[in-house]
């Protein structure tokens, strides 16, 4: 099936990336040093504090980097920011209930009192929808979501191919509007995105022409440019868990590898899961949402900062697939999977 009759996708794909793409230049040059938030854990997924920048080896493309600066963060003192979103687009009613249950647990967990301040955002049919300003009281949050929950409902798709390039568009908006409010504030933060996710749209019966291809090209070197520069680490947290069945839940995964020219790019490369691990971030499924919540939110109790100077190109979105490497036994560093190098 070729998604030529899909114009909602079309003009998703090609717009955020072409508008993106003006907007950096408007700005200035691009920034070429390359910085990381590097998070280590054992192997039971703890982050590991105190090591040095001895330890850390940072590869580029297969080609070691001199490290240009490094500091560790003790996450428990630092201003991190987290938004927790509630995904009501991609999820049917019994999701969505489920959804709210479990993220309302989570914020009234230890008497309701926050590590880091937190905003609560909800995707609905009407756009993204923030309920109110970053807080620590987490009691406070939770009566927002549980008044605002009265008013949601479940959107109206239509069937097929075009519903699912709604659910798409949508996606990839709201996505968009959050990297696009935190790109100019200061500090790490993470996005827990409750949500089985959208659709791939991916598959050997869906053909993008070459125009749509370069739309989503365009796309994917935005959003690797602008999460990495916002210091953004996307969390997946699938609440349908083991019952989504194994093919779906790790579909995403034949989508991982860094695209590096449209042609070689498909929708499912833009997949949520695909971008929470290309940013370091976790992919949990499981039905104790809860309890996946804070499992990601761990991540901010240590973590260190990186950077270094890439090589040379001589043009833009030259990709470059990274790996930081840890020199202790039993321990794994996550941070961004690669980055678009610019001249």
């Amino acid at each position: 099936m070729t998604l030529l009759g899909c114009g909602m996708l079309v003009a998703g794909a090609a717009g955020q990336g072409s508008d993106a793409s003006k907007l950096r230049t408007r700005q200035g040059p691009p920034v070429r040093t390359i910085h990381l938030n590097v998070v280590v854990t054992s192997k039971s997924g703890v982050p590991v504090g105190g090591l040095e920048e001895k330890d850390f080896t940072v590869v580029d493309n297969k080609a070691v980097q001199p490290i240009t600066s490094f500091k560790e963060h003790d996450g428990q003192k630092e201003p991190i920011e987290m938004i927790v979103l509630m995904d009501n687009v991609n999820s049917g009613f019994e999701i969505v209930a489920q959804e709210r249950i479990g993220i309302e647990k989570f914020l009234r967990a230890n008497g309701g009192k926050l590590t880091h301040p937190t905003a609560l955002a909800v995707l609905t049919d009407r756009g993204m929808e923030t309920q109110g300003a970053y807080s620590y009281d987490g009691n406070a949050l939770a009566d927002a979501l549980d008044k605002y929950d009265s008013s949601l409902r479940i959107v109206n798709r239509s069937a097929g191919v075009e519903g699912a390039a709604e659910e798409l568009d949508d996606s990839l908006k709201a996505l968009k509007t959050l990297v696009a409010y935190e790109l100019g504030r200061p500090h790490r933060k993470l996005i827990l995105w409750v949500s089985p996710g959208w659709p791939l749209l991916s598959g050997p019966n869906i053909n993008l022409s070459y125009m749509q291809q370069e739309g989503v090209f365009s796309d994917i070197t935005w959003f690797s440019t602008e999460l990495r520069e916002a210091q953004i680490t996307i969390d997946n947290v699938n609440p349908l868990g083991v019952d989504e069945g194994p093919g779906r839940t790790f579909m995403y995964m034949e989508y991982l590898k860094g695209i590096t020219k449209p042609g070689e790019d498909a929708m499912g490369n833009l997949a949520l899961q695909v971008l929470a691990t290309q940013t370091g971030g976790q992919v949990v499924s499981s039905t104790d949402i809860a309890a996946s919540l804070t499992q990601c939110a761990a991540d901010t109790g240590a973590y260190y900062e990186i950077t270094f100077e890439p090589p040379p190109v001589e043009h833009r979105d030259v990709y470059h697939r990274l790996e930081v490497k840890v020199d202790r036994p039993g321990l794994t560093a996550h941070t961004n999977t690669g980055y678009y190098a610019e001249p």
